[in-house]
């Protein structure tokens, strides 16, 4: 059955497996309703055989579109294994990299770094991408990640470049309207908001009765930093990001048990491509100069 199918046809039914509607593959493909439920016929009546039960809620699989998705995955992902071993045997030092990390590594020291880098290997592009969550680099959503992180990816490349530590900070301004004597506990707290994944500060917070006394509460560390910044509370940061801060103030000394490992992380597949290896070997580097 297969010989007869191309990729197209495979991916069709992939896609309308995955959303159970034909709008929902028509979006995937970027093609119209009509075309999606055209094709969906013309494989049916090609092959013979029923992929989907209609119904008013949507597209059932059947036993063959179960086989179908089963062998897109396979497909899939041995292309993405073929792309990555070609792509390791690249040795130029030239072509993209693919960079994910957090907004606040970014801003706090990536950026100066991933700027020296492009003076020096001008031939090497990088891209970018700022989230808060893991990408899969065996599908080279990223080919470096530069990630804190408790438990980093297994089977991966990857190499602990420093230890953020952290500390509680207030700003100048939220000093110069409250009394400096005044407890910690007193003042309004700046905190993670649920749809974050921060464990170890959430833990924390809770521990220390904080929660009650937070009155911002953001997805980003860097807005944590800009709004402590902008005295709306007290919040815990990484020193990295503000113990340059002019306009913010240390309250003691670091939270060990705030202190998280940051992690470059690369596939092995890629680890010898010249111009991974470079930008691995210059943010291992830089990193130095920031976490010792």
């Amino acid at each position: 059955m297969y010989n007869k199918l191309t990729w197209d046809d495979i991916r069709l039914i992939h896609e309308i497996s995955s959303s159970g509607t034909l709008s929902g593959a028509a979006r995937a493909l970027r093609v119209t309703h009509p075309t999606v439920f055209r094709r969906l016929n013309a494989i049916e009546e090609k092959l013979g055989v029923r992929f989907f039960q209609r119904s008013r809620t949507g597209y059932a699989q059947t036993r063959a579109a179960e086989e179908i998705c089963s062998l897109y995955e396979r497909l899939h992902d041995a292309v993405d294994v073929a792309e990555r071993r070609i792509t390791g045997q690249d040795l130029r030092p030239s072509g993209v990299v693919r960079v994910t990390t957090t907004d606040s590594l970014l801003f706090g020291w990536l950026s100066s770094a991933l700027a020296g880098f492009r003076l020096e290997y001008p031939e090497i592009r990088l891209a970018v991408v700022v989230s808060n969550d893991f990408l899969n680099l065996s599908r080279r959503e990223a080919d470096i990640a530069v990630r804190p992180s408790i438990s980093p990816p297994n089977a991966m490349s990857i190499k602990k470049i420093g230890a953020i530590e952290q500390g509680i900070y207030i700003s100048r301004k939220l000093l110069s309207h409250r009394p400096a004597r005044e407890a910690l506990s007193m003042h309004p707290w700046i905190g993670p908001d649920d749809s974050i994944h921060y464990p170890a500060l959430q833990n924390w917070m809770k521990e220390n009765d904080c929660f009650a006394r937070c009155q911002y509460r953001s997805n980003s560390v860097l807005d944590m930093f800009v709004a402590t910044k902008h005295g709306l509370g007290i919040s815990i940061l990484p020193n990295y990001l503000a113990t340059s801060c002019d306009e913010l103030v240390k309250c003691g000394g670091d939270l060990p048990d705030m202190t998280t490992d940051l992690w470059l992380v690369t596939h092995p597949d890629l680890r010898r491509t010249e111009r991974i290896k470079l930008l691995v070997e210059w943010i291992d580097r830089a990193s130095r100069d920031v976490f010792g």
